[in-house]
């Protein structure tokens, strides 16, 4: 058999309607194409899987000195969950001291991340990206691995060989857990975001490994989820409120559900944590200024953000592909578990 021949600058000309110097002038990143034609062209190379890195050698050539940092889109408010500006914090403060500065995708309801992706490298606007979540079977991540864009992630690697940097989110959830167990409660449910979503799916476990241990049985009925949001938790505190056998405890997967929830728990009457314990995750301004000041993991953003940088300047200097890093969590224990 034949081998298949390989693609040509004039098979994508061809494809795009374009001519063959137009397409030679979108790999070298020219700033005289426009953007519609630019798209056009990448469009039909991503089709054709005509060199698919070449526009990682054609920026290494010509640096911007611009990273991109992809914002997860349809999350309303993102930027007021606490997590992220720490972490944006941790970006910005490394890239300045590699001289880079950066540039944040712009949240849609209405638009992928995987657009904002293509938008970025297509318009040759950034040198490298960092991702802010990671999701099981990331389109974003296959997409980038097949250009060989330098990229990190904050967050799991989801199971791909590439850079990022993550906390143990399975150790820290089971230890969590294991603290609200030994204060003595043996009711416990769990409230999160997207389940889609690799850090969930990792506390989830660790929370499922406590109660295993502890010979306590976890059934659907004790897992709610919604979005990193208050409004979810004040929602999962009004349907545990209707439940017949009411929990004793919550392990929440963000400070942010767990002030929503801890708000609407206290207005229900319940008395926290004499009724019903609360923990969270991520140590923000949330957990140490509410009511009831929660007991929460301190995943270290600020420091998931910094090296998710460091990470992100090998790849572009040096190549690195598949570089990880896990950063140390720590349990703190708060009036929300202890009383």
């Amino acid at each position: 058999m034949m081998k298949k021949a390989k693609p040509t600058v004039k098979d994508v000309a061809r494809r795009a309607g374009v001519s063959a110097s137009t397409v030679s002038r979108v790999i070298s990143n020219n700033p005289r194409i426009s953007q519609a034609t630019r798209e056009r062209v990448l469009e039909e190379m991503e089709a054709l899987q005509y060199q698919p890195n070449a526009i990682a050698r054609s920026l290494a050539r010509s640096r911007t000195r611009i990273i991109g940092v992809i914002m997860p889109s349809k999350e309303t408010d993102i930027l007021l969950n606490p997590f992220f500006p720490e972490a944006l914090r941790g970006i910005v403060t490394e890239a300045s001291r590699h001289n880079y500065d950066v540039l944040l995708s712009t949240n849609s309801i209405n638009k992928d991340e995987l657009d904002d992706i293509k938008n970025f490298i297509g318009g040759g606007k950034v040198d490298g990206l960092v991702l802010m979540r990671s999701r099981e079977h990331d389109p974003n991540i296959k997409y980038l691995m097949k250009t060989d864009f330098p990229f990190s992630v904050i967050g799991s690697s989801a199971g791909f060989p590439v850079n990022h940097v993550d906390n143990d989110n399975v150790r820290a959830a089971y230890e969590l857990t294991r603290h609200i167990l030994d204060t003595g409660k043996r009711s416990l449910c769990f409230a999160s975001g997207s389940m889609k979503l690799q850090v969930t799916k990792d506390r989830l476990a660790g929370f499922r490994q406590a109660l295993t241990e502890a010979g306590l049985p976890l059934t659907d009925s004790q897992i709610f989820t919604g979005a990193f949001d208050e409004e979810t938790g004040m929602r999962i505190a009004e349907e545990i409120f209707r439940c017949p056998q009411k929990p004793d405890a919550v392990v929440a997967t963000d400070d942010v559900i767990a002030f929503g929830l801890s708000r609407a728990m206290t207005n229900l009457g319940y008395r926290i944590p004499q009724d019903i314990a609360i923990g969270s995750f991520n140590n923000s301004v949330l957990s140490r200024y509410s009511d009831s000041q929660l007991t929460t993991v301190d995943i270290k953003a600020y420091d998931l953000g910094q090296k998710s940088v460091e990470q992100l300047m090998k790849a572009i200097e040096d190549g690195l592909r598949d570089g990880s890093e896990i950063i140390e969590h720590q349990l703190i224990k708060r009036k929300s578990t202890l009383g």
